[in-house]
């Protein structure tokens, strides 16, 4: 027990040093009377959103159309404080980083504007959304419904929250789009940064791995396999050495590009033309003509049977 005591004694120590950092450090903490955006709230905006997205595949079940218009409104009401109060604290959080402070700014009233010109997107948003799941359901034999892709694919979740956190970064508003594509991302395994500009009917198909850029333009009707990435070839630099922001580093996929398992895409002048497939673990970093198919040679297969060789039959493959 006096060891015990003993111990605890140094916990006010420990508690001086740790706050001692919060004054040395700039990045990593936020003190005073302006309050973030909470991760927390933004989860909750998105199951609410994901419900009016998808009615009776979420949380509230046995809605037909005599009551679903309740039950929409309900959360467009509910959602319209929530996003005015989240908006308005990434508003002044972004105003706050500026070089120049402009007290005057009435971020309640930017806030809410914002908010309902984004919730007015929503029918938009679902037009969209309905044929990514038709071209989900088209593009995949092992899908038995278009419900079932609602239900079980994480490509169609992903691709529906980036959709709704693009549409926020089209308003302008500040941090929230990159939290939301991010829990997508954390539950998913697929990352797709709100600014990228992806056309109707995208599929991605399985998903894991996958990882698109901020500068990417995708054409309608694309299909993209797990883990493929389309990156940036490098960073410019300015002559100070820092990196040049806005500039386009991610890859054009045009209409109708099919880019299967493990594929690297990289760089903001590489054009991958309409029609084109481009082959599994393919590294490419130059554009390609429509209608083209870019693949790597075939591996050789090579067998040794138990009696050519001493140990456990095994599998040889050379590249």
């Amino acid at each position: 027990m006096a060891t015990d005591i003993r111990l605890k004694e140094s916990l006010p120590e420990i508690t001086e040093a740790l706050v001692a950092t919060y004054t040395e450090c700039k990045y990593i903490n936020h003190l005073g009377h302006k309050p973030l955006p909470s991760r927390e709230a933004i989860v909750d905006i998105l199951a609410d959103l994901l419900d009016i997205l998808y009615p009776n595949f979420t949380r509230r079940q046995n809605l037909h159309i005599g009551n679903v218009e309740y039950h929409i409104g309900d959360l467009v009401d509910g959602l319209h404080d929530k996003l005015m109060q989240q908006f308005g604290r990434a508003l002044r959080h972004e105003q706050d980083c500026q070089a120049v402070v402009a007290d005057n700014e009435d971020f309640e009233a930017m806030a809410q504007q914002k908010a309902v010109d984004f919730l007015r997107r929503l029918p938009d948003v679902r037009l969209l959304l309905e044929q990514d799941v038709e071209s989900a359901f088209l593009g995949d034999p092992a899908a038995k419904s278009h419900h079932e892709i609602v239900f079980c694919y994480p490509g169609l979740e992903a691709i529906s929250v980036y959709r709704l956190a693009h549409e926020m970064l089209l308003l302008g508003i500040p941090l929230i789009p990159r939290m939301m594509t991010e829990c997508a991302h954390s539950k998913t395994g697929i990352d797709i940064h709100p600014g990228a500009r992806i056309g109707h009917g995208f599929f991605i198909d399985h998903g894991t791995g996958v990882v698109i850029g901020e500068t990417c333009d995708i054409g309608r009707n694309v299909k993209l396999y797990q883990g493929v990435t389309l990156g940036a070839l490098s960073f410019p630099r300015d002559a100070a050495g820092n990196i040049i922001r806005g500039m386009k580093r991610h890859p054009t996929l045009e209409d109708d590009v099919v880019v299967y398992a493990n594929a690297t895409i990289l760089g903001g002048d590489t054009v991958i033309g309409h029609h084109a497939v481009i082959g599994s673990n393919v590294w490419l970093v130059q554009s390609v003509d429509p209608y083209t198919v870019v693949s790597l040679e075939k591996p050789q297969l090579r067998m040794k049977s138990p009696e050519s060789r001493s140990g456990p039959a095994a599998l040889h493959f050379q590249i």
